[in-house]
């Protein structure tokens, strides 16, 4: 067994969807980035990868490639399921958690989690993902940005 920890964090903007877990959440700003800039996507791909000791999504998909721009993160996440396949692990369950004061997103956590289920090719009942805020403190407390906390078992 193999345990990895992943974490990411976007700057709320405006013209741009918010993105996460794979689900488009209407809302008035997005988040920034070179990608659909899904932090909960990204925390679960840092999560697997350093289960897998593989690195980072940096190093395996750089910001500064253009193939990279917009793509979906679930895109991405595909890949890194194949980077852990041939490594020879599986995932055993994913904890994670999005740290957001607005908007409110517990009804769409169901779809995130069948997403990401999907593509990782799991049952819902190996991924759970939780919302909660900062009560109004730091980054995502005031609105500026969205982060995501990720803790994966890979089996071997």
């Amino acid at each position: 067994m193999r345990i990895g920890f992943g974490y990411d964090v976007h700057r709320l903007v405006e013209n741009r969807p918010l993105v996460l877990g794979g689900v488009t959440v209407p809302y008035q700003f997005g988040l920034a980035g070179h990608s659909d800039a899904d932090v909960l996507v990204h925390a679960i791909m840092d999560a697997l990868l350093g289960a897998a000791g593989a690195g980072d999504i940096g190093r395996h998909f750089p910001d500064y490639d253009r193939k990279y721009k917009d793509i979906s993160s679930l895109v991405l996440l595909d890949r890194v399921s194949e980077i852990i396949l041939t490594r020879g692990y599986k995932v055993g369950n994913i904890d994670a958690v999005i740290v957001a004061q607005r908007p409110k997103l517990a009804g769409y956590i169901p779809k995130m989690v069948e997403k990401v289920a999907t593509v990782l090719k799991l049952s819902p009942q190996q991924i759970n993902i939780k919302a909660t805020t900062t009560e109004g403190l730091g980054f995502t407390g005031t609105g500026e940005g969205i982060a995501s906390y990720a803790v994966a078992l890979l089996i071997s």
